[in-house]
């Protein structure tokens, strides 16, 4: 059999802050991964207190998702590339900005993740991926281990807008 490429997928980053967003953190992300074609306003995070020793009070969740569609398999290093940027703006060695990537397909919202879990895959780099959701009668559906603000209507809002702006940019690949 000779293996086909990949289907691109759509990179997208949930983004934990308790600083904003800095132009600084926007400009290093479109650098590495293209243009933003969307940046959500920030809502509060109050999902859960896990993330608040490390990042403090004050938590905002946002999204940002860029225009180049990505072969999955560039998965593990964009996670890993967000992994330094977060250290890089670290504060005595915690984070205060936490990035999240993410793919979005046809059919799936999936995660990057540094903790293996049962329900993980392994994708090199000493990193995992889950599927988040998947989407079917024209929504999206959660499992159990779906972290809550990816269960929320607005959060879903978010990414079945950005699942709309990907099938659009994959019907204009197949165009050209």
């Amino acid at each position: 059999m000779i293996p086909r490429p990949y289907e691109k997928a759509k990179l997208f980053m949930g983004i934990l802050s308790t600083r904003g967003f800095p132009d600084s953190l926007r400009t290093e992300l479109e650098r590495l991964f293209g243009p933003a074609d969307m940046v959500t306003e920030p809502f509060p995070f109050s999902f859960t207190d896990y993330y608040v020793p490390e990042m403090g009070e004050g938590i905002e969740r946002f999204f940002i998702s860029f225009s180049r569609l990505v072969s999955p398999d560039e998965l593990a290093a964009v996670k890993t590339a967000t992994d330094r940027i977060e250290l890089s703006l670290a504060e005595d060695g915690m984070r205060k900005i936490n990035l999240d990537p993410g793919l979005i397909t046809e059919a799936s919202v999936i995660l990057a993740t540094t903790k293996n879990r049962a329900h993980r895959i392994a994708i090199g780099m000493s990193l995992y991926a889950e599927v988040t959701l998947i989407y079917r009668s024209h929504g999206f559906q959660s499992f159990p281990w779906t972290y809550a603000d990816y269960r929320s209507e607005r959060v879903q809002t978010v990414l079945l807008e950005m699942r709309k702006s990907y099938l659009a940019a994959r019907r204009k690949e197949t165009e050209a």
